[in-house]
């Protein structure tokens, strides 16, 4: 059981808990021997009780610790205590990708591209070393303060995939890759996958996949199709569409083969977004047989040695024959008694050269004699000229193109194509190995985005590579979109509708635009589209909010330099109180929780310990930890919530402890050193009744009186406790 202010390995001080997830808990430490802060992470009871998980986790831990790259969180030790597993990693103050999304709604594609590109830099790192992620979803990768992108969750990740997963474990089945749902062999191209799903979810702020059950959503993995990401935002660049499609191929053959390539083309998207560069693998069209060569077989040699040793818990030694895949012999007389063995367990590139030359000229033999064959038993039937001696037409064909050595032209049969979607259309021409264009035109008769011709018959012989042109409808004639840039969300969504659109609405900060309004939209005003299209709205949230960080425990200077890096400032007076849960120096009171958000420049007051006070008889003193929740029904019956209200707290004594103005709620308010034992709070807010409307009976006029402007208020009693 880990407990505030334990030591652990002699070294590391616990501090306090920083975050839980499905197989370990994360505590800030501090360690004595080189002063540093630091992130430890414990498995929890229910893990470290299994030997198996335990060793492989232990396993992978110090192979993570290895890693020392910019993008990874890195892990600087790894033990066990008293039934304890740790893992001692750096601390990143900042929070995870999930958060971020969640806080954002959506990213910009420039920013989820420069994101995935940090993270493929750090994934790189681990493969290049022969780590395997196998878990690579937003919430093991962290943003740092500074802007820095950094994955973690290295060492626990192969260890969980080896051992019977719960449901806690299964929270990442949305960035599974088709063949861990399988569960059968992954690679690194699984992390490609699950990296792609990552980046879907930046894009679009959501996944792909969802379901009921995380069955449900695997078995969606292997066998439907992922939507392209422009169906959700539709201003995407079509580069960053295709590299998500390509990292999320169900084949991994068919997917980016390393993460330089992905690096490549997310760096080519920064610079050309619509551009269409993105290449798209095709192992049938690839799939010829080829001789491996003796650089092939030596890899394929060395990585099998790898495995081997890494399976008996050792490193590989680089400075092992690579082609030995047999143990040495005990003995210089097991050497030369049976000198003739060797053959049987190392690899012989001479020989090797020489059986698939003969395998090729037997083929090619056989080919011949089919030929032949084949000329004297239909021979008769072929239309062949007497006069010139030729004989058919196949077998001509056949020896010229043997004696050349080129290949003939690969023919497909043009596939019907008319009714179907072009994204249907698209896919079945490329899975035949054929290219597509697309133009629009517009229809009253075939619904937008569906197939009504081709510029090549069904049933052709087209080869393979060449272009087909299709013709797809745009429905019916276009309507020209409204603006409602500036308008409130809700008379803009009205108006989109009346006029036949469907709506999106996205959200976004604004330091420009208040709350509630439209900042854009796609397509944008006046663009003429046709009725049904959907339009993306951008909504405004106001202001950014900025994330308070945790002060408590932390040096007077400590703590007022990370607040003001933070965006906030400190208040003007700083009290000094005693307090026995903190040491004299430290930071022992902040007025806004850690992790809440507030606007930036919001004053956070603070308090510094003095230690614990001297045992002398003294008053007794009390504090005040509460969470002043907003009006209810019962206290106010007219307050309509997101009202501005005048928040005050004032103890018995007439000592004033909070006078704000605020529309959210709880609110934290933490004192101490009261002298008193309660308080009483205020809340004033303000209602507005209805206007009315009269007729003047002697003018017949209209006569609208406006409503009337009421201050409300009442109070609720609060009870301090003792400290």
């Amino acid at each position: 059981m880990v407990k505030m202010g334990m030591m652990i390995g002699d070294r590391y001080e616990i501090l306090e808990k920083i975050g839980t997830g499905g197989m370990s808990d994360v505590y800030k430490a501090k360690c004595h021997k080189l002063n540093r802060f630091v992130a430890i992470k414990v498995l929890k009871q229910e893990f470290s009780e299994n030997a198996n998980f335990v060793s492989k986790f232990r396993t992978e831990a110090q192979a993570a610790a290895g890693l020392m790259h910019p993008n990874i969180v890195n892990v600087y030790d790894v033990g066990e205590e008293d039934g304890i597993y740790y893992i001692v990693m750096e601390l990143v103050e900042g929070i995870t990708l999930k958060k971020y999304i969640e806080k954002k709604a959506r990213l910009s594609f420039k920013e989820a591209v420069s994101i995935a590109i940090q993270v493929s830099m750090g994934i790189e790192a681990a493969h290049n070393n022969h780590i395997i992620h196998r878990d690579i979803k937003p919430q093991n990768i962290i943003i740092s303060k500074d802007g820095k992108v950094k994955v973690t969750d290295f060492g626990i990740a192969k260890a969980a995939t080896s051992n019977t997963i719960t449901s806690n474990v299964m929270g990442s089945v949305h960035y599974t890759s088709p063949e861990q749902a399988r569960g059968g062999y992954s690679d690194e191209k699984s992390d490609i996958y699950s990296l792609g799903i990552t980046i879907f979810e930046m894009l679009t702020g959501r996944v792909p996949f969802n379901g009921e059950t995380t069955v449900a959503i695997a078995i969606k993995h292997i066998q439907e199709e992922l939507p392209s990401p422009k169906e959700f935002v539709p201003e995407i660049p079509s580069s960053v569409e295709g590299i998500v499609l390509k990292c999320c191929q169900k084949s991994p053959d068919r997917r980016y083969q390393s993460m330089q390539e992905l690096i490549a083309d997310l760096k080519q998207s920064l610079m050309n977004p619509d551009e269409d560069f993105v290449v798209r693998n095709d192992p049938d069209l690839r799939a010829g047989t080829r001789m491996i060569s003796d650089s092939d077989m030596a890899q394929i040699k060395r990585r099998v040695v790898y495995q081997d040793n890494h399976a008996r818990g050792r490193g590989y030694d680089q400075r092992e024959e690579p082609m030995r895949l047999r143990p040495e012999p005990e003995s210089d007389y097991e050497s030369q008694e049976e000198p003739e063995d060797e053959d049987d367990y190392d690899y012989n590139p001479k020989m090797e050269k020489v059986t698939t030359f003969l395998a090729l000229m037997g083929g090619i033999v056989f080919c011949v004699v089919a030929i032949i064959l084949a000329v004297k038993v239909f021979g008769d039937r072929g239309e062949v000229n007497p006069e010139s001696g030729s004989g058919p037409i196949i077998a001509s064909e056949s020896s010229e193109s043997s004696e050349s050595g080129t290949e003939e032209p690969k023919y497909v049969k043009m596939p019907r194509v008319k009714g179907k979607t072009v994204e249907e259309a698209r896919n079945e021409l490329t899975n035949l190995g054929l290219k597509s264009e697309v133009e629009y035109t517009e229809s009253g008769d075939v619904p937008a985005g569906e197939v009504m011709d081709a510029d090549a018959e069904e049933g052709a012989d087209l080869q393979v590579g060449h272009t087909v042109v299709l013709t797809a409808s745009t429905g019916p004639q276009g309507v020209a979109v409204p603006g409602v840039k500036g308008d409130r969300f809700e008379e803009a969504e009205e108006k989109l509708r009346e006029m036949g659109f469907a709506v999106t609405k996205v959200e976004g900060y604004s330091d420009e635009v208040e709350a509630g309004i439209v900042i854009s939209q796609v397509p944008e005003a006046e663009t003429e589209v046709p009725k049904g299209t959907n339009i993306t709205v951008t909504v405004s949230l106001g202001r950014e909010k900025i994330w308070v960080p945790n002060l408590l425990g932390s040096s007077e200077q400590e703590g007022i330099a990370s607040a003001q890096e933070a965006g906030l400032r400190i208040g003007e007076e700083i009290a000094y109180v005693y307090n026995s849960e903190y040491r004299e120096g430290e930071i022992c009171y902040q007025s806004y929780s850690s992790g809440s958000y507030v606007d930036p420049g919001t004053v956070l007051e603070i308090k510094v310990s003095k230690g614990e006070e001297p045992s002398a008889p003294a008053q007794p003193t009390y504090k005040c930890n509460a969470s002043i929740m907003a009006p209810t029904a019962e206290e106010a019956p007219d307050y309509v919530s997101g009202t501005e209200v005048h928040l005050t707290l004032v103890t018995d004594d007439g000592q004033v402890l909070l006078d704000t103005r605020t529309s959210s709620f709880p609110q934290a308010a933490n004192y101490y050193g009261l002298s008193v034992s309660g308080g009483t709070i205020t809340m004033v807010y303000t209602v507005t009744s209805e206007g009315t409307t009269t007729v003047d009976p002697e003018t017949g006029e209209t006569v609208n009186t406006p409503g009337e402007t009421q201050e409300k208020s009442f109070t609720r009693k609060v009870e301090f406790t003792a400290e």
